[in-house]
């Protein structure tokens, strides 16, 4: 009869700091596969600590204690399979990204990662010390290769496990997600069933930590790359793959496959995962957001009432003089659709005393952007005391379009906690709408049907600071604005590579000076969702203080 070895995959979501709370998690994976008769459980990435967890970890005590849970969850975990879990580890006094394999009440084998991410959202260079390539652990029948998370990106580790007799590859991952990751993922993992001829376990964590998404997607291949296991995208599971060894080494055998979303859909997931646990993982269980009749706002609306219910939103409508008919029809529309609170504070008083108040020193000078933004800002300013008067966090609504070019108000519009929309282009947003009308899941909290009116989504977008105002007042049409920060921001292009696409060179010119002179803002910007490999904030590290223009 065949060797079988089963193998228990946990993609779950840790809490960043939480050792109970994930040790706990680790625990009840434990016992489910235990109750399946698996040899071995496996979690991923760091997951005894959470991550990313940037420099806490360097921070001794954290380190410390988390390699004492390590040990206190290895004595408890006696009778029953293996547990694969990742924590930190210090050794001759340096400190080292690691998986433990826990076994009959104790650590029977530390793997140290080798290959350090250095690029995008990760700094781990900065934090952790390399190791040399190691030699795989045995499980019962199985010698086990598990390179962590990079190591597989790159052949060396892999090809080293493979020469020193490894039967798998288990590899634990904390991968966050952009657009069109899984496919990046698979390409890569591919390769590297192809350089060794083994079996390959991607496991993957999942969750919202900050900016950052986990999305799971876990999955597993056989040699020549056949695909026999795919885990969902963004939710939790815990599932077991069977192996079983043949004349020509051991092989996966079938297990669950489920169908990965596509684009929109992934990404607004992303969104409304993101910002629910960064409300649970910060304290927060209610929010609110000033809904103006537009596009953003509605779909932030939307994103929230899937996160974390209807009953936990309320929207905010802060109409001045200039705000029209069809606005307030609007936001009273999308706020009834969400099954959502409604409340509207009208920002005239407040507006004319401000005018009043600084009457004298604007006298002799014309009405113009700053008398607009006071209208934001104090709109901004009535959003945040009403957060702190009932503890919801605020949340902001600006696309990644008007983010790039500075078309917000920093202390007006920009205030709030947390911006699901931060790297969605106004032309996705649209989109977004869209397909959020005609599709409802299970993920989701809010109502099914169409939640945002058509005319919402068709209007011409307007920031209603003045009269007749309209966004093309001030921007190119945004599918053209779009393309042009697609090329200068996500691609890195030059002027001159837009110009030969077709641009006109005085708007290209115009869409840089923009995206420079708001770096700014973006700066003091709330953190928000990443969807691209091109995010404001991590993934984009530009100095504030710049003179430099692209000549071309």
């Amino acid at each position: 009869m065949a060797a079988r070895f089963r193998l228990t995959l946990a993609q779950l979501n840790p809490v960043l700091g939480d050792f109970a709370a994930n040790a706990a998690l680790a625990r009840e994976a434990w016992e489910a596969g235990r109750a399946t008769g698996a040899q071995m459980v496996a979690l991923t990435e760091m997951f005894l600590t959470g991550y990313q967890t940037q420099d806490l970890v360097m921070k001794p005590v954290f380190a410390e204690r988390a390699m004492q849970a390590v040990e206190a969850l290895a004595a408890e975990l006696g009778d029953g399979p293996a547990l694969g879990i990742g924590a930190p580890h210090l050794r001759d006094g340096k400190l080292y990204n690691a998986y433990y394999i826990l076994e009959a009440g104790r650590i029977a084998a530390v793997v140290l990662k080798h290959d350090l991410p250095n690029d995008g959202v990760f700094d781990e260079k900065r934090i952790f010390a390399s190791a040399p390539p190691q030699g795989p652990y045995r499980i019962g029948p199985l010698r086990i290769g598990s390179p962590i998370c990079e190591d597989a990106w790159h052949s060396e580790v892999c090809e080293t496990l493979a020469e020193t007799g490894a039967q798998i590859l288990l590899v634990p991952n904390g991968s966050p997600y952009h657009r069109g990751k899984p496919a990046v993922r698979t390409n890569l993992m591919v390769a590297r069933v192809v350089e060794t001829g083994l079996p390959l376990v991607y496991l993957n964590m999942i969750g919202g930590q900050d900016d950052q998404v986990f999305d799971g997607a876990s999955f597993v291949l056989n040699p020549g790359g056949e695909l026999v296991a795919q885990l969902p995208q963004f939710e939790p599971c815990v599932t077991h793959i069977d192996f079983e060894e043949g004349a020509e080494g051991w092989r996966a055998l079938p297990g669950m496959k489920v169908l990965l979303p596509k684009a929109v859909e992934a990404d607004y997931h992303a969104m409304v995962l993101s910002l629910r646990d960064y409300l649970a993982k910060t304290g927060f269980r209610k929010v609110l957001l000033g809904l103006s009749g537009g596009v953003d706002s509605a779909i932030v609306a939307a994103i929230a009432a899937d996160a974390i219910g209807p009953q936990n939103v309320r929207c905010v409508m802060l109409p001045s003089r200039f705000t029209s008919q069809h606005s307030l029809e609007d936001a009273e529309a999308v706020a009834k659709a969400l099954g959502c609170r409604l409340d509207t504070v009208s920002i005239s008083g407040p507006q004319e005393a401000v005018g009043e108040a600084l009457a004298p020193l604007f006298a002799g000078t014309e009405p113009g952007v700053t008398e607009e933004n006071i209208q934001s800002r104090l709109r901004g300013l009535l959003l945040m005391a009403l957060s702190n008067k009932f503890g919801e966090m605020l949340l902001t609504t600006g696309n990644k379009s008007e983010v790039a070019v500075g078309y917000c108000t920093i202390y007006g519009d920009m205030n709030g906690g947390y911006n699901p929309l931060k790297d969605l282009y106004k032309t996705r947003v649209f989109d977004t709408c869209r397909w959020r009308n005609e599709t409802h899941r299970d993920w989701m909290s809010g109502p099914a049907g169409q939640v945002i009116p058509p005319r919402v989504i068709d209007k011409p977008p307007s920031a209603e600071l003045r009269d007749n105002q309209k966004d093309e007042d001030s921007l190119p049409p945004y599918p053209v604005l779009d393309a042009i920060l697609d090329g200068l921001v996500d691609q890195e292009l030059s002027v001159a590579d837009l110009v030969a696409k077709g641009f006109d060179r005085a708007v290209v010119k115009r869409v840089e000076h923009l995206i420079y002179i708001s770096e700014y803002k973006r700066f003091q910007a709330a953190p928000g969702t990443r969807l691209t490999r091109r995010a404001f904030w991590a993934d984009r590290r530009y100095p504030v203080a710049n003179r430099w223009r692209d000549p071309g």
